[in-house]
């Protein structure tokens, strides 16, 4: 069964840091896109990046400049290092990509 394990997570003060982690499993990595998605409290989930099976990237606007994903296929992981962090990006962070099934998320809380 393909599966998606995010971590990483956490409280940080605006400005700070985090690096959250996708593992994936029981499916071939490599060939897949991947995004991130999040979904604060009382909004839909949206998409906030997403990486190419050859490593090209996009980003919503919000968070460009900001966030960078990246992958690395031989550890079978995706991975979004957010920097710069406000409280308007407070919400559960999922990773997804095509014949994987939702993960359980990672809550990232941006407060002082």
């Amino acid at each position: 069964q393909a599966q998606l394990v995010e971590s990483g997570g956490g409280l940080v003060q605006p400005g700070g840091s985090l690096r959250l982690s996708c593992a994936a499993s029981g499916r071939i990595f490599s060939i897949n896109d991947m995004a991130w998605y999040r979904q604060a409290p009382g909004k839909q989930r949206e998409a906030v990046a997403s990486i190419s099976y050859d490593g090209r990237t996009n980003y919503v606007d919000s968070v460009k400049g900001r966030f960078t994903i990246s992958r690395d296929n031989a550890k079978n992981t995706v991975y979004l290092q957010m920097n710069s962090l406000k409280p308007e990006d407070t919400a559960v962070y999922y990773c997804k990509g095509p014949g994987f099934q939702w993960g359980q998320g990672t809550q990232v809380t941006v407060s002082s």
